[in-house]
């Protein structure tokens, strides 16, 4: 039996956006394939999820640990970081708490690979290499400075450009740095997997997609679907997700309520920023807290990802297509899925294609059905959690075996 100890930033339980989804699939696919699991998180002030909220069965069966910290940002702390060499993305992730419950688990325990939910939580190899001779990996989520390139490069206030340029330049070095002090590189997406071998990163690469459990994702038949329904979802404290809502609303928003006068759309997602809310009206809903995923996922027509940067892979188009969604993306947002464009997902770029390809998609019932179809085959063909967990752990045994 693999004894695992997974690290994550974040608490996954409840998982509500694209990362705790991420780690929460991946410590229940670890646990369903007889892995000997301790999951220890990081429990932001941002993103806090009470302990006692956690469902008892996940925290008996991962042996779940958090511990609070206050990783938001400040004017003072973005200020004076300017002073250290590193980056301010990540140095607010390092606590002294943390380190403390993490050395603790490390020498009370035995382990076999330490599995890092994302680079942030490199901050702590120093600790772990020095108390732990278990194999390390760094599932890496996004190529994180890539991420921040695509969104400063569209930053149009000087100042925070150049303070971006400085802490993504410190973040670069940092990420790469990381990689090449672990064993093993886990991408959730064949693209990272390229941009870092382009990189020349000098650790093991291995891509393994983020997967899902079929059987939370069962529409509620009982819901009719509003008609002529476009939805986007995703966690609105993420600068790209807000970047994509915002060119969205800018570049087709005018266009598409003008040719068709009867669409409305829903824009659904954690820490909701205050200028979306007021957007609420007959033909723009406003949703910050979707208690219930699979009554809101059945409520509505067709998923919109119009995103301009990110990396890794989109969870929530992961998501759509196991509901069965029609999903219609920009290029940046379908990366690392694998789909094939007008057969299990629509594709467009400029305002206009993206306006067109709604129009076309709303209009054709036998269309609208085909992607449903298409993209469900695809899910269940690409995105069992269960397996797609149990490659990774055979990976895992051949590296403990070297």
């Amino acid at each position: 039996m693999i004894r695992v100890l997974q690290i994550s930033n974040k608490a996954p339980y409840p998982a509500n956006d694209g990362s705790s989804i991420a780690v929460y699939n991946m410590a229940l696919g670890l646990v369903e394939n007889k892995v000997q699991l301790t999951l220890l998180c990081i429990n932001t002030k941002k993103h806090f999820k009470p302990d006692n909220a956690v469902d008892s069965n996940f925290k008996k069966a991962t042996n779940y640990k958090s511990v609070f910290v206050n990783t938001d940002t400040s004017v003072v702390g973005a200020f004076l970081n300017l002073f250290s060499n590193q980056s301010y993305f990540v140095s607010r992730f390092h606590t002294k708490d943390f380190e403390l419950e993490l050395v603790q688990l490390l020498t009370s325990g035995e382990y076999d690979i330490i599995q890092l939910e994302g680079v942030f939580m490199a901050v702590y190899l120093p600790v772990i290499k020095k108390y732990c001779k278990a194999k390390v990996v760094i599932r890496t989520h996004n190529v994180e400075h890539k991420i921040w390139d695509r969104h400063i490069q569209s930053e149009k206030n000087l100042v925070k450009r150049c303070y971006l340029n400085i802490q993504n330049t410190r973040l670069k070095k940092f990420e790469l740095s990381s990689l090449n002090a672990v064993d093993v590189a886990v991408t959730i997406s064949p693209d990272d997997l390229t941009n870092f071998k382009n990189l020349k990163v000098t650790c093991k690469l291995f891509n393994s997609i983020t997967g899902v459990n079929f059987s939370n994702y069962q529409l509620n038949k009982s819901i009719t679907i509003q008609e002529n329904t476009l939805f986007y979802f995703a966690s609105m404290d993420w600068l790209p997700n807000q970047e994509a809502v915002d060119w969205f609303l800018k570049t087709c928003w005018p266009m598409l309520s003008s040719k068709n006068e009867s669409i409305k759309l829903v824009i659904a997602g954690r820490n909701m920023p205050g200028r979306y809310k007021q957007l609420n009206s007959e033909r723009i809903m406003v949703i910050e807290n979707v208690l219930n995923p699979v009554d809101f996922y059945s409520s509505y027509q067709v998923l919109i990802v119009p995103l301009l940067s990110g990396s890794g892979v989109r969870i929530k188009i992961i998501e759509g297509m196991s509901y069965g969604k029609p999903i219609i993306s920009t290029s940046v947002g379908a990366e690392g899925i694998g789909a094939i464009e007008g057969e299990h997902l629509m594709i467009a770029d400029s305002p206009e294609d993206f306006v067109r390809t709604i129009i076309e998609v709303l209009n054709d019932p036998v269309k609208l059905n085909q992607l449903s179809s298409n993209a469900l085959n695809f899910a269940k063909k690409n995105f069992n959690n269960q397996l797609i967990v149990a490659d990774l752990l055979k990976y895992y045994q051949k590296l403990l075996n070297e």
